[in-house]
């Protein structure tokens, strides 16, 4: 693959980068739409994959923050089109990495020595990049190493490579007025801290210590002297990205042994640590040669505060969720219904959000959930279209729910995805021994 030699790192360059998609984007439309008047039947698959290499082409060559909000918009299969699922899905471990100089360079500024200075050999190529920073093999003292180097630029830009992103978002989501606000700066402030390596190390260590006791789980060391505010030094982990492994022959056995520890995993962090890796990408999980999985990125963590843990983990209990007046009660208390709600907003968007939490609660109403079941994929698909085609739904007011939503059903379509991977039966409520081992009281309604 092609390596860059430099990355844009002012918002003059940046935007120029972006201009320049843009005008790429608006040719495909002029060739989609003359190629319809000759053929009234042509569908748009064609635009939309045009379109979807275009924009990845720009973002891929920038890097940092607007490309990580394609591949989280990729996580969720069921609101783009499947040509930009699939290009930006490669934003996890498919862009062209930096070029050795460069990488020399930008090591020297962040880590104050040249590699070699400071590891006993160190590959000039890396062996992963993604869309904030790229990963080199090392080795130190006999130890294999994994070293993350942040792009230059990143966190600088972030507030200006949001700025793009912005006008995309509103139209695709809905949200209008002053109070969208809140969730872009929910994004930023989760962005940043993900170009805080300092503190992505604290939360390793924090997690995977935390999280020891789960069985047929590994993680590995982290090196907080030998990594930096953009530098991560970590022990270098072999096995198959979790993506790569769900396209092998593996048995059912296997399958149900890695989504019940994904699952365990997930569960504890909720309901004991209050805090979740929320970014449950296939690219930050490897398949140990043992079968065993392994976690490799803990930069995204999100907090889950009570006031909103609490009502929205009371509304996975049937009593709940089917008690017309709990149920109001509960999606005011998460922002979903407003105070300044007109009485036909009430009714609609309860109705909606009944319809969609039903669903998507499925797996919390029974003891063991297959989640390689189609028709339950299947429903999702249609709901998703049934409320894209909405036109009432496109006239009303989008900023709906609580900003912590954002992360946290992510992570949760997220994790329903990977599992969904691994044609995994899980056990939904093994993990409450887990909590117990530690200490933790279960305090979900569940």
């Amino acid at each position: 693959m092609k390596t860059l030699d430099k990355i844009p790192t002012s918002k003059i360059g940046r935007t120029t980068e972006l201009v320049k998609t843009g005008a790429k984007i608006g040719a495909n439309y002029i060739k989609y739409y003359s190629k319809k008047a000759v053929n009234p039947s042509m569908d748009r698959s064609s635009l939309d994959e045009d379109n979807a290499t275009d924009i990845y082409d720009g973002l891929k060559s920038l890097k940092g923050s607007a490309l990580k909000v394609a591949q989280m918009l990729s996580m969720d299969k069921s609101l783009l089109p499947g040509a930009y699922v699939e290009k930006f899905s490669l934003a996890q471990f498919s862009v062209p990495p930096l070029s050795a100089p460069l990488v020399r360079k930008t090591f020297k500024k962040y880590q104050g020595a040249f590699p070699e200075e400071i590891y006993d050999t160190f590959s000039k190529d890396s062996v992963n990049a993604a869309s904030i920073g790229q990963v080199h093999k090392a080795t130190k003292d006999g130890k294999e190493l994994a070293v993350k180097i942040q792009y230059p630029g990143v966190a600088e830009s972030i507030g200006s490579d949001l700025a793009l992103v912005k006008p995309i978002a509103i139209k695709m989501f809905n949200l209008k007025g002053e109070d969208s606000k809140r969730y872009f700066a929910e994004v930023e402030d989760k962005l940043t801290e993900e170009t805080d390596y300092e503190l992505e190390v604290k939360q390793s260590v924090e997690i995977t210590e935390a999280c020891s006791h789960i069985p047929n789980f590994k993680f590995p060391t982290y090196y907080p002297d030998l990594s930096s505010k953009r530098i991560i030094t970590m022990d270098w982990m072999s096995g198959q990205h979790l993506s790569e492994f769900a396209k092998t022959d593996f048995s059912q056995e296997t399958g149900n042994k890695l989504g019940q520890t994904l699952w365990d995993f997930y569960m504890f962090q909720m309901h004991g640590l209050k805090a979740v890796h929320a970014d449950p990408h296939p690219g930050n999980f490897l398949i140990s040669k043992d079968e065993e999985l392994i976690a490799i990125d803990f930069g995204c963590i999100k907090e889950i505060v009570d006031e909103f843990y609490q009502p929205y983990f009371e509304l996975a209990v049937p009593a709940s969720i089917n008690n017309p007046e709990i149920f109001k009660a509960k999606l005011f208390e998460l922002e979903i219904l407003r105070q300044d709600d007109s009485e036909k907003e009430i009714t609609y968007f309860s109705a909606l959000f009944h319809e969609m939490l039903s669903l998507f609660t499925k797996p919390f109403q029974e003891k063991t959930f297959d989640f390689s079941d189609e028709s339950f994929w299947d429903e999702i698909s249609s709901l998703s279209e049934k409320y894209s085609n909405d036109k009432e739904l496109r006239k009303m007011n989008g900023n709906r729910g609580s900003k912590h939503f954002l992360y946290i059903n992510r992570t949760f379509f997220g994790l329903y995805n990977l599992l969904h991977d691994l044609k995994a039966t899980v056990n939904t409520h093994e993990y409450v021994k887990y909590l117990e081992e530690k200490g933790f009281k279960n305090h979900s309604a569940l």
